[in-house]
């Protein structure tokens, strides 16, 4: 078979293949010299003016690759062909990888070395083009020469909007059109069916099966329920899809659109035959419901929680099972790092003293509800079959979304007497980018920073005109699970003592061989059942009951409703104040934590729906679909329920610092996902601010090093390996195999335990066999450690409610492999616990009893070298085996990171580092 190009996915990741056989070098250059655009945007004189920029220089940012993700297929066809890039499309990918080697001697001077300035306009010297979109006089678009980002002024708001929208489809086109398909669940019809592509679509309409009259009413409801606000964001939206429907046009009729189109068979590049789709208004919440899912959607797995729920009950018994579940499941551990540290307490997810309602099932009883009907050709083969399996796993998980990073420290610790922020999500690493950079300049609008592509009618996360503002992923549990009771046939249910149908969902797909993906032709039909108590993802018994347990997320219906925070955000006439932006975040309903610096003050406010739950339920497990158990003043036809007051959200002004890694909030608050516990990769960023706030005298380039520092480090070596040695060594090792792990451990660790080359564009480790060990002894030592004393059904349990290891060369997380974001998830709490307690050492919140070695020294001991050796005598190749990008054994490349290509460009795979993103690093100098 022939080599094929790169198929656009996202799910799973897939190195660049090769064209066919046909396109060969002179043919490429023949069908280039043919297929060359006109694309120079017009180059005249344009310059913001910079008088509401109180930043004083001292805004930075970074967003790799490049700004531009847009390629012709001359382009596309270059790029495969000779490596060569279209402008802008990886000039921040140098700088944003060169920290890594480049941070120790950083200083406030070479920050914008690796980031770039992020002061509002473009100086005149600078302009690379000016452009007024489709002939408009009242916006203008300036690209600037060294990032090619967007500046965007209008005079009228429509003007503006408008040319935010032609913006996002200069810079994003493809990428828009993928996601508006994947929220869709049409990315298959669309992009082809490799069964990336359909795992992908699978796992996002499992969780938003929404019909064309869904997307719309969220509209609707959204604009009716904001006034004034809620009218000016239909229209910002409409004038914005304006602007974007009009570079389609004009690039379909001037014929430089992105290439991708010709390659999936949208488009003919002889004839230009083909449709590139206008977006409409309810595209916007199919591309918002991804982004919610992905990144703003914490709960779920209640139905994981009960199974292991009952398996530790059977281990122990019903009331020290329970307690055992308690102590893995960390809801309220008190050793976690916490974002408020000032011992402010907030409840939120607490167990109640006595369950009511709860809807355990029948042990062994559970199956996942189907989503894939009427299968044909590659729909349903071996691989479609594994990817739907990992998509229903990823779907249904609560330990699947997290990512992003905050260091904000008061300026009462800095030396300019300044706050100080370093901050940004971490979204993954994709070409083109799922962020894209911009200014918008207009009436009632002043903002630079980053966007979703196809939402950036608003800049999302960035910075105004004296302030900044970013977000992490917080996780809290806003979805919970109800057993509905059937009655008359699988697919009907008891509501409110009535037998009433489900609503059945669905959407049909079929593909075909494209240039982009050689998939063979296949087809299937995605079925989803909805409830009033929403979507059905489980069957199973219930005392002997048959039920159907569906999940209900307060956002589910609702993910339009955030636009209005996000408009807040941008309006210099609203933000005006830590206490404006805590009732601007307010207004957005993912579960996210929003970070706030000004020239004076220092803010962080905890966003989401947080359901008022009746009296009793614990969130944590299913319970019955029964009035007594619903949510305080739900309405089903809209889902709409008491909400927690914003005093009860974890938040905060003018603590001394503020950090953020995706850990626990604050006292008392508890988040889905597990691992809250004693070691989390927070402390990686607590550990450094602490003492940089500690010492004083903090400026941008100290708060960066922190952060860079925290970037390279394995948390594992960090927090747990001390004491890993200090039981191993507490008698001589005399073993020769273990004693030399030991001796390159320590060397290691004494190193500062970091995965960093040797030099800057080595590709090669330091204290490598060191690294190799660790990830190899990990999985084997917790293994040898807990199963003996858990039991297998009760350890593989524990081990689908919470991951063991998410070391940098696995495959975890939303967004797969070689996607940089490590150690969130992992059992480094409970093996921190259980060592410590081993060597006798104060532990709060300690396991229920010692696992390793029984809970003996000597004992543990012996399982910690009897893993270890085994650890040492595995081979590199052994440890990292291989993939499409990465030969077997090739360390570095295991873990470094990739821009995974959801269109034709493709860029060089760089150094691991554990970093948001897009970045901003920020102190303000003066306020309005």
């Amino acid at each position: 078979m022939p080599r094929r190009t790169p198929r656009f996915t996202l799910d799973r990741l897939r190195t660049p293949g090769r064209f066919p056989g046909f396109l060969k070098t002179a043919s490429v250059c023949a069908l280039v010299a043919g297929l060359l655009s006109p694309l120079a945007r017009t180059a005249s004189a344009a310059e913001a003016t910079a008088a509401n920029d109180y930043c004083g220089g001292q805004c930075s940012d970074i967003l790799p690759p490049g700004e531009n993700g847009n390629a012709t297929l001359a382009q596309i066809l270059l790029n495969q062909a000779f490596g060569t890039q279209p402008d802008h499309a990886e000039d921040q990918l140098g700088p944003y990888a060169n920290l890594a080697k480049g941070y120790p001697t950083l200083t406030n001077a070479t920050i914008n070395t690796f980031f770039n300035d992020a002061s509002f306009g473009v100086a005149s010297d600078q302009v690379a083009s000016t452009t007024n979109p489709a002939g408009r006089s009242d916006v203008t678009i300036v690209r600037d020469k060294k990032t090619g980002v967007p500046h965007i002024t209008g005079t009228t708001r429509y003007g503006t909007e408008f040319g935010a929208g032609y913006a996002a489809a200069q810079d994003r086109l493809w990428l828009m059109d993928v996601f508006r398909h994947v929220g869709r669940g049409q990315l298959t019809a669309f992009a082809g069916g490799d069964p990336s592509n359909q795992g992908l679509e699978q796992q996002f309409w499992r969780n938003a099966p929404y019909t064309e009259a869904d997307l719309q009413a969220q509209i609707d409801n959204a604009v009716a329920a904001n006034g004034a606000r809620g009218q000016q964001a239909l229209a910002d939206a409409n004038a914005y899809l304006a602007g974007v429907n009009a570079y389609i046009d004009a690039s379909d009729s001037g014929r430089y659109f992105p290439g991708e189109y010709v390659l999936t068979g949208h488009k003919d590049s002889i004839t230009n035959a083909g449709t590139i789709d206008h977006f409409k208004i309810t595209d916007l919440v199919a591309l918002a419901s991804v982004i919610g899912a992905l990144f703003g959607s914490g709960g779920g797995g209640e139905v994981n929680n009960a199974i292991s729920l009952l398996a530790a009950q059977e281990k122990y018994g019903v009331t020290e099972g329970t307690k055992a579940w308690e102590a893995f499941r960390e809801r309220n551990d008190p050793e976690a790092v916490l974002t408020v540290h000032n011992g402010e307490s907030f409840p939120y997810g607490a167990k109640p003293d006595t369950a009511q309602g709860q809807a355990l099932p029948d042990s062994g009883s559970v199956s996942t509800q189907p989503l894939v009907y009427d299968a044909t050709g590659t729909g349903g083969d071996q691989s479609a079959s594994a990817a739907a399996e990992a998509a229903t796993a990823t779907a249904l998980s609560s330990a699947r979304r997290g990512m992003s990073n905050a260091l904000v420290v008061s300026g009462k610790a800095t030396a300019g007497g300044h706050p100080i922020a370093v901050f940004g999500p971490q979204t993954g690493y994709f070409a083109p980018q799922l962020l894209m950079l911009q200014e918008i300049q207009g009436p009632g609008i002043s903002a630079r920073g980053a966007s979703f592509a196809g939402l950036s009618m608003y800049v999302e996360l960035g910075r105004g005109q004296d302030y900044a503002w970013s977000a992490t992923t917080s996780g809290q549990d806003i979805i919970d699970t109800y057993a509905v009771e059937l009655c008359q046939d699988d697919y009907h249910y008891l509501y409110r003592g009535t037998c009433t149908a489900m609503d059945v969902v669905e959407q049909k797909n079929s593909w075909k061989p494209t240039t982009a993906d050689g998939t063979a032709a296949g087809s299937y039909t995605m079925r989803v059942y909805r409830t009033k108590y929403g979507p059905v993802e489980y069957r199973a018994t219930v005392g002997g009951k048959k039920v159907a347990y569906t999940t209900l997320r307060s956002s589910f219906m609702h993910e339009a409703d955030s636009i209005i925070g996000f408009q807040m955000l941008n309006d210099p006439d609203y933000v005006k104040s830590p206490q404006t932006f805590q009732s601007a975040v307010q207004h957005i309903n993912y579960t996210f934590n929003w970070f706030y610096a000004d020239s004076t003050h220092t803010a962080y406010y905890n966003s989401g729906d947080n359901p008022v739950r009746a009296t009793g339920v614990d969130s944590e497990f299913p319970v019955w679909a029964q009035a007594a158990y619903e949510w305080k003043n739900w309405v089903p036809a809209t889902n709409t329920a008491a909400y927690t007051p914003a005093s009860e959200h974890p938040n905060s002004i003018d603590q001394d610092y503020y950090i953020s890694w995706n850990n626990k909030q604050a006292l008392d608050y508890t988040t889905a996902s597990w691992g809250d516990g004693s070691v989390h990769r927070g402390n990686l960023l607590e550990d450094r601010v602490r003492k940089l706030v500690a010492a004083g005298g903090v400026t941008r380039a100290s708060l960066v090093k922190a952060m860079a520092d925290a970037a390279l480090a394995d948390l594992r070596a960090e927090d747990v390996l001390p004491d890993l040695l200090k039981v191993i060594n507490s008698s001589t090792v005399t073993d020769s195999t273990a004693a030399a792990a030991v001796s390159k451990l320590q060397t290691w660790l004494t190193a500062g335990g970091k995965r960093t080359e040797t030099s800057a564009g080595s590709k090669t480790y330091a204290d490598a066999d060191a690294i190799r060990i660790l990830d190899a002894w990990w999985p084997l030592l917790v293994k040898a450690e807990f199963e003996p004393g858990l039991g297998t059904g009760l350890y593989t349990a524990f081990t689908a409610n919470l991951p063991v290891d998410e070391a940098p060369s696995a495959a975890h997380g939303p967004t797969g492999a070689h996607a940089g974001s490590s150690f969130q998830y992992g059992w480094w709490s409970y093996v921190d616990k259980d060592i410590r307690a081993v060597l006798g050492e104060s532990v709060r919140g300690a396991l229920p009893q010692k696992y390793c070695g029984g809970g003996t020294l000597s004992g543990c001991r012996d399982v910690l070298i009897s893993t270890l050796k085994t650890a040492a005598g595995k081979t590199a190749a052994q440890v990292y085996p291989g993939d499409d990008l990465c030969s077997a054994g090739n360390q570095w490349c295991a873990d470094s990171i990739v821009q995974r290509t959801l269109g034709g460009i493709k860029h060089y795979n760089i150094s691991w580092q554990n970093r948001p993103t897009f970045q901003q690093v920020v102190e303000f100098t003066s306020h309005r």
